[in-house]
């Protein structure tokens, strides 16, 4: 490839997909940010009754927004969790069986919608986590009654959550409708996090489907493929980060991404609430079936888990790998154990009663390890930009590569217990 050709190159990009790329970021979502700021000067005026059913008109506007007439399969559905936790108020185990009906729904509305349009409303899955974590707090006394028809619809269409998330308790919707004074740090946190997300948007869409080879010229056709492969993962991670700050950028702007301490601003990183309800439902499962045994108790919690987030062939194909995955990490534990090291999946805390923490050999493995997990992130996530049928195609194309890594460390796994 020619200087001058790649030099045209990355002035096509820049015309024709970096900036289209954020001015189309910016087109579809400016209501909803004008609709948040508007609702979060609101709260500092209006009776707590009148913020209530501003947010709920403020959310199904957004709704019928993105999703128009489809956005009747999210009214059934908070319609259905509030029905149910008022006739199950004195029940002390609300969490589990709501659960469990939010799943028979959504596998019901999954069999009558269109499979593409069912998974591009992410709305879906913000009721069910919200109901959820609602639910358990009933069953702790976090929350102590249930909450009027109007508080409950204000919280699930909460306007700064209702589309892209995240996942916020209900105490903190409460808190997020108190009106606090505007103040520079919340200003620079929701401009922070909006850049954010425009980054993350223009990774995903221009720069990771052409990292290779116009960025980094490689060659060889065996090379290439995993090198594709770990663009389309690239893709599609930054294109998580993208919803997870910009969700994180509309809660914010509504009032739900800080609170005040002591006069100073604390921000909370509310992106990383997301999964928080659906976290806990899922520990449940796994602690109910660790009877059985870690590898089953592993295996039927991500068998539920693609079962909630739609149940489709290449989905439950990387969930039910990734449970394997999972299992086969207690590998490292049982290395920890026999080298007293540092060696786990998870960073040791300084004061751990590890003898061998900083030696080069604790580090070769770790990395090694740090290795072997770009590996399998690269060969699951090649599979997000394929079809259902394409799925033992790709994988057969990368060599099944991440499969047998992890069948040879079961191997070893099963050798030093």
């Amino acid at each position: 490839m020619g200087v001058f050709s790649r030099q045209k190159f990355f002035q096509e990009l820049t015309h024709g997909c970096l900036l289209p790329t954020a001015q189309q970021g910016l087109e579809q979502v400016w209501q909803l940010l004008v609709i948040c700021l508007l609702c979060r000067l609101l709260w500092m005026l209006l009776p707590s009754f009148v913020k209530h059913l501003c947010t709920v008109a403020g959310g199904f506007y957004t709704l019928y927004l993105f999703f128009e007439l489809h956005m009747i399969w999210v009214v059934l559905l908070s319609l259905l969790c509030y029905l149910f936790l008022f006739l199950c108020r004195h029940s002390t185990i609300r969490g589990t069986f709501l659960s469990i009906t939010v799943l028979i729904y959504l596998l019901l509305e999954l069999h009558m919608m269109d499979t593409t349009n069912w998974h591009k409303m992410r709305s879906q899955m913000v009721v069910a986590m919200k109901a959820i974590s609602l639910a358990f707090d009933l069953d702790r006394g976090v929350v102590t009654n249930v909450p009027s028809p109007i508080e409950f619809m204000g919280y699930i269409y909460f306007v700064g959550t209702v589309i892209f998330g995240p996942w916020i308790s209900f105490n903190s919707y409460k808190e997020a409708l108190e009106g606090r004074k505007l103040s520079l740090g919340w200003i620079l946190k929701v401009s922070l996090s909006w850049v954010k997300s425009q980054i993350c948007l223009v990774v995903s869409n221009c720069v990771a489907p052409y990292l290779f080879p116009y960025f980094i010229p490689v060659y060889g056709d065996k090379l290439l493929r995993w090198l594709l492969a770990y663009e389309n993962t690239m893709s599609f991670h930054f294109s998580n980060y993208f919803v997870g700050y910009l969700s994180e950028t509309t809660a914010t702007l509504a009032g739900a991404g800080f609170t005040e301490e002591k006069e100073n601003l604390k921000m909370v990183e509310v992106a990383t609430s997301w999964n928080v309800p659906m976290s806990r439902f899922l520990h449940t499962v796994f602690k109910s079936a660790v009877k059985f045994g870690t590898f089953t108790a592993i295996m039927v919690t991500y068998i539920a888990s693609a079962l909630l987030h739609g149940l489709s062939f290449h989905l439950g194909a990387v969930l039910i790998s990734l449970g394997f995955i999972t299992y086969v990490e207690h590998f490292r534990k049982r290395l920890a154990a026999i080298f007293n090291a540092c060696v786990l999946s998870r960073k040791c805390q300084p004061s751990c009663s590890h003898q061998n923490k900083k030696k080069l050999w604790v580090y070769m493995i770790n990395i090694a390890f740090s290795a072997l997990a770009i590996l399998h992130l690269t060969y699951l996530g090649s599979l997000q930009d394929e079809i259902t049928h394409h799925t033992v195609q790709k994988w057969s194309e990368l060599s099944w590569t991440s499969h047998w890594a992890t069948f040879g460390c079961w191997i070893l796994y099963r050798l030093i217990l």
